[in-house]
């Protein structure tokens, strides 16, 4: 029987580790930690330890380590399925009903492993045979001597089209199955599969388990087309959520954390640059593509609330970790962030491992820097900071960044913190000005000279009357409803704005059209302690927004019933209505910042062939659009799903 991930979760939340595991082990509580005699070997002293908060127990005499179901299996000998029979019985869980094509598909999975783990003992095998001379003398020189080679399963495909096809099929394997397992290349001519690697040092690559889902090739031809090859995407294989090195490192981190101090995790780029961190004691894994995705942050995470990013010196290596500050940003909370380490003199783990030795290592891993620092550090190199406008500008951008943090307290603990450090700069520089009337100087002065330009094109200029028929006719190329729509709540009441007055300074309604009215909004809402309709329509209409140009905005918004502020206001309390429209702009910048993702992710795929990334991104930003379509937005539950 196939369980999916939800219901293992939720199976997982009802029964304390604790409490499955103790009707086996004696267990003691140490601090947080329960302690006692390990089930797996013979010992005297408890090296055996349980942890009810992070969900595991590991156990350090055996080095083995898991959740409720692996202990059962561990100590039972209990299949998966049996292990969850078990334990759903205990939870008072109904067992999902069976799907047949389910467990056709967890049998082919099953059978697909199996060939994975008889092909990951060919490579290692022949590394120690006579074609694999020039790959033992290419490891000896990168410092990994052959009593290594075992502990991180290293072997070699040679310079043969078919030697693992053969072997495999030798051993009863299908080669459609060998191709769907990722070692075998189907022609797209119809010929003959024949192997994926060949002439190259191979990694396995595990899962959590320690299971092999894939393998990494490191070419032993300096002219190979590509250098490093990774297998493709299959059923046991999803480049976006492996974490290369995660089985060895978990146990690395757990043996640390008996000695009371918790090590650091570090994520590096290389195959290489793991097993050395590994070697020297540190916890390290390394993506499968050119920057961390949400799915691998959230395994970090798990493990440890502050992983090092560890990236190349290149530009390559700094594009990668440039990425991962913009994928971490959202997800960021309290107790879960990332920290920085930047190579000394280019010089990555491996080298440093092999020339200096592993203190001189882990001292360069323990020189970190926050997460927020490493933010500001790269905004602040963006361009020079010699003119107002510049300056300007990176303040614009800071705030922008700190708002898309999704935790509130902390974005604005973010804000913050970014801004201080710019007053710091201001200050080296000896700009002298009151604090708080040049914040409000250059956050207008940021509105007019960067913010609508935003969004990629110039909104119409406020002004006299040609450019108000100029805004007339704009406003009358249908801009989308629900950005329309929360301009108008927001004309009829301003007060509506006062929360998140900062993220429309930086990003307005999401739509062109419609900032340069969101430029008048902003600037009188920082002129006047109190505004009203009355007044904020005298100043539209002044610069040239007559009644003509707000009945057509209007009609663009009339497809969004709800956010009708003089209707509502009549039949809800003047708080929720102003908590309706917060909720309604939170979930347009979501969908803003999505289409944008959504258009990095098009332009990734094609250099990486990864395309779970932008499925998801898609499926996210189809949910939300779907959100807003319906009308499901105004339910604060349905928005709290798709924001959070």
């Amino acid at each position: 029987m196939r369980f999916d991930d939800r219901f293992l979760e939720e199976l997982k939340s009802r029964l304390r580790p604790s409490d499955v595991v103790g009707k086996t082990v004696k267990l003691r509580r140490q601090g947080r930690e329960y302690a006692g005699l390990s089930p797996f070997t013979k010992e005297k002293s408890p090296s055996f330890f349980v942890n009810d908060e992070k969900g595991f127990y590991h156990c350090f005499s055996s080095g083995k380590h898991g959740d409720i179901i692996s202990f059962l299996q561990e100590t039972e000998r209990l299949t998966f399925a049996e292990a969850v029979e078990r334990l759903a019985s205990e939870a008072g869980m109904s067992l999902p009903e069976v799907d047949p094509r389910a467990a056709r598909e967890e049998q082919k999975r099953s059978s697909l492993g199996d060939w994975m783990e008889l092909a990951a003992a060919w490579f290692e095998s022949e590394l120690r045979r006579p074609v694999g001379k020039e790959a033992r003398a290419y490891l000896e020189k990168r410092g990994l001597p052959e009593s290594e080679w075992a502990r991180f399963h290293v072997g070699f495909a040679p310079n043969n089209r078919t030697g693992l096809k053969d072997y495999l099929i030798a051993k009863g394997a299908k080669p459609g199955d060998l191709v769907d397992a990722g070692v075998l290349i189907a022609p797209e001519d119809g010929g003959q599969p024949y192997d994926r690697f060949r002439d190259r040092i191979i990694f396995p690559i595990t899962d959590g388990r320690g299971k092999v889902v894939s393998f990494g090739g490191r070419a032993m031809d300096p002219q190979a087309r590509a250098k490093y090859l990774n297998g493709p995407e299959t059923s046991l294989f999803h480049k976006s959520r492996v974490l290369y090195g995660l089985f060895e490192a978990r146990k690395i981190l757990h043996a640390g954390q008996s000695g009371g101090e918790k090590p650091p995790m570090v994520v590096v780029e290389g195959y290489m640059d793991v097993i050395a961190c590994q070697r020297a004691g540190v916890p390290a894994v390394a993506a499968m593509g050119t920057a961390l995705t949400e799915e691998q942050m959230e395994a970090l995470w798990r493990l440890h609330p502050e992983p090092t990013l560890c990236f190349d010196g290149d530009k390559a290596g700094q594009r990668a970790a440039h990425r991962s500050i913009d994928r971490a940003l959202p997800l960021l909370k309290p107790g879960r962030s990332f920290r920085f380490s930047m190579p000394v003199g280019g010089k990555d783990p491996d080298d440093v491992l092999r020339e200096q030795g592993p203190a001189a290592l882990k001292a360069q891993l323990n020189d970190t820097k926050p997460f927020v620092q490493a933010l500001f550090e790269r905004e602040r190199e963006i361009e020079p900071f010699d003119t107002p406008e510049q300056r300007t500008n990176l303040k614009v951008r800071l705030r922008t960044l700190a708002a898309t943090i999704a935790d509130k307290d902390l974005a604005h603990a973010y804000k913050e913190e970014l801004l201080d450090r710019l007053d710091e700069m201001r200050a080296a520089r000896r700009v002298k000005a009151d604090a708080s009337d040049a914040g409000r100087a250059l956050s207008r002065q940021r509105w007019d000279n960067n913010g609508p330009r935003r969004f990629g094109k110039t909104p119409p200029l406020a002004g006299s009357t040609p450019e108000g028929r100029h805004a007339a006719q704009v406003l009358q190329q249908a801009p989308r409803p629900f950005s329309a729509a929360l301009l108008v709540a927001a004309l009829r009441d301003p007060k509506v704005v006062d929360d998140r007055i900062e993220v429309l300074m930086a990003q307005g309604f999401g739509d062109h059209r419609l900032d340069a009215i969101a430029h008048e909004l902003v600037n009188l809402r920082m002129d006047a302690d109190h505004v009203e309709t009355k007044m904020l329509r005298g100043r539209l209409a002044s610069v040239g927004y007559d009644d003509a140009t707000l009945a057509a905005l209007e009609r663009s918004a009339a497809h969004v019933k709800a956010l009708d502020a003089g209707q509502s206001a009549a039949q809800s309390p003047e708080a929720a209505i102003r908590g309706l429209w917060s909720q309604a702009f939170d979930l347009l910048i979501r969908l803003t910042a999505l289409e944008r993702a959504v258009d990095e992710a098009k332009t990734d795929l094609a250099h990486e062939g990864d395309s779970n990334t932008l499925i998801r991104l898609k499926t996210e930003r189809d949910a939300v659009k779907r959100l807003i379509d319906s009308g499901g937005w105004t339910d604060p539950e349905l928005v709290s799903q798709v924001l959070h």
